[in-house]
């Protein structure tokens, strides 16, 4: 008892101060929560006060955009990306190419073919291209070609934030009907375009005008697409008329089976109108002459591509199908030597072209790929030669024929920016000869290099 004593002392003694300890330490907890209270107070005027300073700074930026003369604080914040596309080939060909023309099509402005014989120096690309403000892309390419002359291949502007899936393009751009149309040169499988691309749209189909592209909200790509503009490039041509020509539309459907398929589908349609699209001919006794076509043309395309890649990695394996059928409709007249005698009569014509092509990476850099093409140039109605007035044979480059070409290549690309190829062809593409082509190809891409088109 005596041990105990003193403990229970002090408890008997600090009795009467355990309510000043319970009310101190209530006074820290409210302190406390007070503190913590006007923190988060504070936290939350200063959130939304730069809240209130995003809305406005972003409010200026729509009312009253930067003067064009005033400088970023940056010295390269507006520096375009440039790039350049080197590009050459060597070719061996059994058959004079300053002959060549595919029998049965009236010959587009540029001509077809596989180009000169021995070394040359391919069609280079040098592109401008950047974001102007958060509304507007602009790009300008220009191709440089052996001769040296300077193409302007494309310069538009592009919509960058229209609402709901549209965007605006506008100025010269590759018209986005069928599926290889919009593909520039240097990122094509093979060295040339197929056969039917060449006779009916002199190579590649450019708009001077407008396009209006509408992707919808779904779980499968659907793409919607409208052009049109002056119809310039073949096979229209460009009148002396403010009516707009060249009127396009198209359609693409996508998707993907499983992680490592994906395909495409796409139906396009295209009205031209030429006046006096002039092209050189021959008449019955092989004297050269100058006929004239000037009416509708119509195009429709219905094109497919496929790609596989193992769980969607393509730096192992890929495998690309791909093919378009294009079918042309033209009517109007026709004029015989334009120079000398001019007899005009009535042109009808239906005629159609397809390839189908196949491209697979067997080992990392390495593809093989094989192509065929087929046209069939149907027999045209030609009002002098129905009328008696000429014989068919006056018209030699509209005789029915069925041109064809199997080509096959390999490539290697050591890098995304280099690339070497090897091509052979057996074409068919004359009447009477059939061409063996060799050509090695090399595309070396400098500077700023965007994506591919799928």
């Amino acid at each position: 008892m005596a041990k105990l004593t003193p403990i229970a002392v002090m408890m008997i003694l600090g009795l009467p101060l355990w309510p000043l300890a319970v009310q101190a330490a209530t006074d820290d907890v409210t302190s406390l929560r007070a503190e913590l209270d006007s923190m988060r107070a504070e936290y939350a005027a200063r959130v939304q006060a730069l809240e209130a300073r995003i809305n406005q700074l972003e409010s200026a930026a729509v009312v009253a955009p930067p003067a064009p003369g005033a400088r970023s604080s940056s010295a390269t914040a507006f520096n375009p990306a440039i790039s350049m596309i080197l590009a050459g080939n060597y070719a061996s060909l059994s058959e004079d190419p300053a002959t060549y023309r595919v029998a049965g099509f009236i010959p587009p402005r540029s001509g077809t073919g596989p180009g000169e014989r021995s070394f040359n120096l391919g069609e280079s690309e040098l592109t401008v291209a950047s974001n102007v403000d958060p509304f507007f892309f602009a790009n300008v390419t220009a191709s440089i070609h052996a001769d040296d002359t300077i193409h302007v291949e494309e310069a538009y502007f592009k919509t960058l934030a229209l609402s709901h899936g549209f965007t605006l393009k506008g100025g010269r751009f590759f018209s986005g009907i069928g599926y290889l149309n919009e593909i520039h040169s240097h990122a094509w499988d093979f060295v040339d375009q197929p056969l039917v691309y060449q006779v009916l749209f002199d190579g590649q189909l450019a708009q001077d005008g407008a396009q209006l592209r509408w992707v919808a909200p779904t779980d499968y790509f659907l793409e919607v697409g409208v052009e049109t503009g002056n119809g310039g490039a073949f096979p229209g041509t460009h009148r002396n008329s403010n009516g707009l020509n060249g009127n396009a539309l198209f359609a693409h459907l996508g998707g993907d089976v499983g992680d490592s398929t994906s395909w495409r589908l796409g139906l396009s349609g295209i009205d031209n109108r030429s006046t006096d699209r002039s092209y050189a001919d021959v008449d019955q006794f092989g004297v050269g002459v100058s006929n004239a076509f000037s009416g509708t043309s119509r195009t429709w395309i219905v094109d497919g591509t496929l790609k596989w890649a193992p769980h969607g990695d393509p730096t192992q394996h890929l495998l690309k199908l791909q093919g378009e059928y294009l079918h042309r409709t033209e009517d109007g007249q026709l004029a015989f030597d334009t120079a000398g005698s001019n007899l005009a009569g009535a042109y009808r014509s239906a005629q159609s072209g397809w390839y189908l092509q196949g491209v697979f990476e067997f080992m990392p850099r390495w593809r093989a790929g094989l192509r065929y093409d087929a046209l069939d140039s149907g027999t045209p109605l030609i009002g002098q030669v129905n009328a008696g007035l000429l014989p068919l044979a006056a018209f030699p480059a509209l005789a029915a024929a069925t041109p064809d070409r199997t080509t096959l290549m390999v490539d290697w690309s050591l890098s995304e920016f280099s690339r070497l190829r090897a091509q052979f062809a057996w074409d068919q593409a004359r009447t009477l000869q059939r061409d063996h082509e060799l050509q090695l190809q090399y595309i070396f891409a400098i500077g700023a290099h965007g994506a591919h088109k799928f």
